[in-house]
């Protein structure tokens, strides 16, 4: 190896060993910084159940769901009309019962929940409801979700419609309103 070349290979370990120990006497000087976490985001706000807080409302408990649209198919049955679809939904149209009867068509399923919903929404029946539909023009029955059909019938506390319960796939709708209304007079029955 030339001299020159010793020279330069002496002059880089050097710097190699200045620059390690450099390094070496900061990170023994610098404190260890802490690792940064997010802070951590509350798992619930707790909401004091003030009226201008919170809106009670009440839904019709499911053994009185279910007994009402036993109720219903019960009277279907009764009638020879063993092909129908009970639904007892809750004010917002949420299904709280369901009961579909032999050889029901899978159409009576929505038939039913969108009357129950129907009677529900208007605290109304829809064989009452019907007749506001006169067909010109845009209308209630142009709201999505409903059915303007005989069937369905509200349930009512205290005056409020909370709920409705409506049969779908009889021949006629007052034949589904009447099994409906059994159903609804089984709630009524039960809570004398």
């Amino acid at each position: 190896m030339k001299k020159s070349n010793k020279m330069i290979a002496a002059a880089a370990a050097g710097a190699l060993l200045l620059t390690g120990g450099v390094t070496a006497v900061a990170n023994a000087v610098a404190p260890e910084a802490a690792p940064v976490t997010a802070p951590a985001a509350p798992v619930a706000a707790e909401v004091q159940p003030a009226a201008e807080n919170v809106v009670a409302q009440n839904r019709i408990a499911v053994g009185a769901s279910s007994a009402a649209v036993n109720a219903a198919l019960a009277k279907c049955q009764a009638d020879k009309l063993p092909f129908v679809t009970v639904a007892l939904v809750d004010r917002f149209g949420t299904v709280q019962a369901l009961l579909r009867g032999d050889n029901a068509a899978e159409h009576t399923i929505e038939a039913a929940k969108q009357k129950a919903y129907t009677a529900a929404a208007f605290g109304a029946p829809t064989s009452e409801l019907a007749k506001r539909i006169n067909g010109n023009g845009p209308s209630i029955a142009d709201l999505p979700g409903t059915l303007f059909l005989a069937g369905g019938v509200p349930l009512k506390v205290n005056g409020v419609s909370v709920a409705g319960i409506g049969v779908g796939g009889a021949p006629d709708g007052a034949l589904d309103e009447a099994c409906a209304t059994a159903g609804a007079e089984a709630l009524a029955v039960a809570a004398k």
